[in-house]
């Protein structure tokens, strides 16, 4: 346990590093303690796995200004659809309630439900979230399971981190409309 903790403490001081030093920015930003932190109060006891997967996002993207917290389900044969609520968070502009649903096509069948962290990259301003943002999904649930994806737009980058659980195979492509109100219409 001990190990685990130094490693993650050397990680975060090495994205602290290679970040630089603080800008204007950097406090509109979240840091990866206060996304694991948000992250753990969220998914609860399902999150053991959730600081590797925000360090991977992290080291990957670098800090996002904005995340949403939520929950989704979704379903496929060939095609699929998901839906899903939650809050999107900022530092710099509140909290604001987004529904998000959208199709896929590919090699996929099951269906699963999930607790979704989403992390934001770039957000100019809180409404440039309701708009489509493409991307390519795997799923590999039994019974439950952690994943992660990436779906852009605009410069816009949306990084969706879910631990779910059901039954579900297969990847595909296909996108994610942010909206402000809940609908069934996910085109």
């Amino acid at each position: 346990m001990n190990t685990v903790l130094r490693t993650f403490a050397v990680a975060i001081a090495l994205i602290g590093l290679a970040l630089g030093p603080a800008d204007a920015q950097s406090d509109q930003r979240y840091s990866s303690n206060e996304l694991v932190n948000a992250g753990h109060t969220f998914f609860g006891t399902i999150s053991q796995g959730l600081a590797g997967v925000i360090e991977k996002a992290v080291s990957n993207w670098g800090q996002p200004n904005g995340y949403i917290l939520g929950e989704e389900a979704g379903g496929a044969f060939v095609g699929g659809l998901r839906y899903g609520d939650g809050t999107l968070y900022t530092k710099n502009a509140g909290d604001l309630r987004v529904y998000w649903q959208g199709p896929s096509v590919g090699f996929d069948w099951g269906g699963d439900g999930a607790r979704t962290m989403m992390l934001v990259y770039n957000l100019p301003r809180v409404d440039a979230v309701y708009q489509r943002f493409v991307g390519i999904d795997g799923s590999a649930y039994f019974i439950g399971g952690f994943g992660m994806t990436a779906l852009t737009a605009d410069n816009i980058l949306v990084v969706p981190i879910r631990a779910g659980v059901g039954l579900r195979l297969g990847a595909n492509i296909g996108y994610l409309k942010f909206t402000p109100n809940a609908t069934w219409n996910p085109f």
